[in-house]
Order: structure tokens, then sequence, then C-alpha cells
């Protein structure tokens, strides 16, 4: 009986609650960095969604894309994007905090965690660790992806939850 309660405690150590309610994918307490150098210049164009953080590990929707156009205070956003098993429409006019930090209309900020040197593949998550995704410009190659699970990783999401869409 004691081994089933510390089981449980155990394994309800491993949920956390995001800020916006419902599971975190990531150790709040792990130090999470954006990337500084990042140009929110070369957002511009078409996105695909390559991957987002789900409880279950597999797509439970189609994957989302976004468009960017303008830059500096002009950014704008539209599209939607599969986040937590359900999609989100994303739009309106992005600002950027510097440091690979942007805000997003109706989200929580968002983290550029990394950006291949081409600007092709872009990993974004929260410090809630409430969601994560990638994007690419087109199909995204096995390398790049698994550039992004690590980065994800070391900024302390669980790349378990990290599944292809």
């Amino acid at each position: 009986m004691i081994g089933a309660v510390a089981l449980a405690l155990a394994l309800g150590g491993c949920v956390q609650q995001s800020g916006k309610g419902g599971m975190a994918f990531r150790d709040a307490a792990a130090p999470i960095y954006s990337v500084a150098a990042f140009d929110p210049g070369r957002l511009e164009g078409r996105w695909v969604q390559a991957a987002a953080f789900d409880a279950t590990t597999k797509a439970t929707c189609g994957p989302g894309a976004l468009e960017f156009s303008g830059s500096g205070a002009d950014l704008a956003v539209s599209g939607q994007l599969c986040l937590r098993g359900r999609m989100v429409p994303v739009a309106g006019r992005i600002g950027a905090l510097g440091q690979g930090r942007l805000t997003v209309p109706g989200m929580e900020n968002w983290w550029v965690l990394w950006v291949d040197s081409g600007y092709r593949t872009l990993a974004v998550g929260t410090p809630s660790g409430g969601f994560g995704f990638v994007l690419d410009r087109g199909q995204v190659p096995s390398d790049r992806l698994a550039a992004a699970r690590e980065i994800f990783e070391f900024n302390g999401y669980r790349a378990d939850a990290m599944g292809p869409i």
C-alpha cells in the first residue's frame, strides 16, 4: 500500500500545470533561453507547422500554417496552429520584445528557442511550457527536426511529448 502511494506521489510530481491551465510540457524550474540575435524581419513568408507538444505525442489535428508579413513595427501574422490537440487561430500584429521574444495577440509571449542559420526552421516555446512548436518553410528535414527537439530538451521541455504533425 505504501509503495502505491509513493508511486502515485512520484507520478503526480511529473505533471505540472501551465499558467493558462492544463499540463505544462517543460519543467518551470529549468532555465529557458531565447535566441538573442534573432531577426524578426526574416520571418516574412509562409511557414508550415512540423511538430508540436501534445499529451498524446500524436498529432490530434492537422498541421497549421502561418503567414508572416511586413517587418519591424509592421510585422503581422495570420493563420492557425495545432496546439494542445486543437486548431488555434493566430492573427494580428507581432511585437518584438527583443532577444528572440515576441508578443502575439491573444497568446502567451513566444520565445524563439532556435532558428537555423538559413531561417528555414524555427522552434518556439513559452516559459510556462504551456505549448511549443516547430515551424518550417517547407518539409522539415530530420536533422533540423532533431536539432529542434534537442533545443527544446535543453530548455526544460519533455522531448517525449513532442510529435510530428
